[in-house]
């Protein structure tokens, strides 16, 4: 062969591997992603001003808490290496662990945290009594503050480590400065995953890539507590607001999990090779509905009374979850079994008693004033409730307006204190998980302090003088005598009208390991086979 040709040979060679090396480079491997289908599509972005569970779900991905909770409920260090406390119980030192950014790389600092816990405090009915204990909270170097009590309380641990909604997550100083009233605009937390903002489409697609920089603590995980290891490399949540198409899906290696599973469709999963269905949430959710104080008709006492004597527990409960095996009746409105437990007011709120309900309304003298009753159609969760709380208030003599819309929709439309006839409401039901509402101080439906009140805006000033005396005892017995207290009164005053509790299957793929039992929705710690 000659020179020339095999110049011009060793040049096809090379353009031919070169072409080659190219295309690996710039074909990279494809991420592997777990494909989930939420309780509904999440809209509302600022854990901090919603309470809405799937956006408590969403902070989680991407913020992280300076405290956990383990399954034994025991508070345990998070974003916090240690802290301690002086000896007269009013000085909660913190140090922050190595290695803390936020997703934009800066590092995570004390000023960070002190204004993240000034905005949740604004906003959290726990955090509320919190911070009107706190006489200061000042920053001693990056990596170390101080919250300075009035008195001595163990509050401050109990409220940075609370599970449920509207958890204490650790924001940047420029954002948490946000004032709590208005939404935060951007997205950045130091939480094992990242937002993917170029990719969010509301109400249908949520993207969270896993957060290279982050440094899980060394601790298994349990609840809350412990590391947070990401083995995938995204975590999209898609919409299907049709169960059985999300159920197809599943089957036919589509998605890979499914968050709340409809029990009618439990049969279609349960048993199948490539499939797992569990119940992850032991602990359970209670649900419960919520009277709106400001506007007739429920602004008076006796209508509220007549209402929550129309409803019967077990309809709605067998509405929500169909086999008694998944549900309970529960008249305490800080859950059944949990040390607070109490039975009072189980005669007006579990068995139903349309006459009584008749008897109070003639009593009122009501006036047909129309009953606005939010029903969401996309969560599965709270779908069900308002139509067997409808049914029971017309049966009782109510005028009642039934409105349809998507969660989202409802979550923003109960925080309106409009008249009903202008956008406003007079009942909406939802559900919560039970370890967020073990006590008077956890429990943000009981309070009871007007427009800074949970969605509903009662105003019992005695329940709130209970709940401070509730953040000041250390004496068990006098604790759980005030927890009565408040019980009685929560229940005689219609604050909020439990309905029971029940626990909810999750499914997903057979190809995913370490799924956690927790009782919020996890994705660390998940290894998927394949992609």
């Amino acid at each position: 062969m000659s020179f020339k040709c095999k110049w011009r040979a060793a040049q096809t060679l090379w353009l031919t591997t070169s072409l080659f090396a190219v295309l690996l480079t710039a074909a990279p491997a494809v991420a592997q992603t777990i494909t989930a289908v939420m309780q509904s599509g999440l809209r509302v972005m600022d854990p901090i001003m919603s309470s809405a569970a799937i956006t408590n779900i969403h902070g989680y991905m991407i913020y992280d808490t300076l405290l956990g909770t383990d399954t034994n409920y025991k508070i345990q260090p998070q974003m916090a290496e240690k802290w301690q406390v002086s000896p007269d119980g009013k000085t909660y030192t913190f140090t922050l662990r190595n290695g803390l950014k936020w997703h934009d790389g800066a590092p995570v600092k004390s000023e960070d945290c002190i204004a993240s816990i000034k905005r949740w405090g604004e906003q959290d009915l726990l955090g509320q009594v919190m911070m009107g204990l706190v006489a200061d909270m000042k920053v001693v170097d990056d990596k170390t503050f101080q919250v300075v009590l009035k008195e001595p309380s163990d509050i401050v641990l109990n409220g940075l480590a609370k599970i449920g909604t509207r958890t204490a997550f650790m924001m940047p100083k420029r954002i948490a400065e946000t004032p709590s009233a208005q939404s935060i605009k951007e997205y950045i937390g130091s939480g094992p995953f990242k937002f993917v903002a170029a990719e969010f489409k509301p109400g249908l697609k949520v993207v969270y890539e896993k957060n290279k920089d982050y440094v899980p603590r060394s601790e298994p995980p349990s609840w809350t507590a412990g590391g947070k290891v990401v083995y995938v490399d995204r975590v999209e949540w898609v919409a299907m607001p049709d169960d059985m198409t999300a159920a197809n899906a599943l089957l036919n290696h589509e998605i890979d999990y499914i968050e709340l599973v409809p029990f009618d469709l439990l049969p279609m999963l349960e048993g199948k090779k490539d499939v797992k269905v569990a119940i992850l949430d032991n602990v359970g959710l209670w649900t419960y509905y919520r009277f709106n104080f400001l506007h007739p008709p429920f602004n008076n006492k006796l209508i509220r009374q007549a209402a929550m004597y129309a409803v019967r527990q077990e309809n709605v409960l067998k509405a929500l979850a169909s086999d008694p095996k998944y549900y309970k009746t529960c008249a305490a409105v800080f859950g059944c079994g949990t040390p607070y437990a109490s039975t009072y007011g189980t005669e007006i709120v579990v068995p139903g008693n349309v006459d009584k309900a008749k008897q109070l309304l003639k009593e009122t003298k009501y006036d047909g004033t129309p009953v606005v009753i939010l029903h969401p159609t996309d969560n599965k969760q709270v779908s069900t409730q308002p139509v067997v709380i409808a049914d029971a208030l017309r049966k009782a003599g109510f005028t009642v307006d039934l409105q349809s819309m998507d969660w989202q929709t409802l979550v923003t439309r109960r925080a309106s204190d409009k008249p009903p006839a202008e956008g406003g409401w007079n009942v909406h039901a939802t559900t919560g998980p039970l370890v967020g509402i073990t006590d008077p101080l956890r429990n943000q439906t009981v309070a009871a302090n007007g427009k800074r009140a949970w969605f509903g805006w009662p105003d019992v000033p005695k329940i709130e003088e209970l709940r401070q005396q509730f953040a000041r005892t250390s004496n068990p017995a006098e604790a759980k005598k005030i927890a009565e207290e408040i019980q009685k009164l929560v229940i005689d005053e219609g604050v909020v009208v439990p309905m029971g509790q029940f626990v909810l299957p999750t499914a997903y793929s057979a190809n995913l390991t370490g799924v956690l039992d927790s009782p919020v929705a996890f994705f660390w710690n998940i290894k998927k086979t394949g992609k």
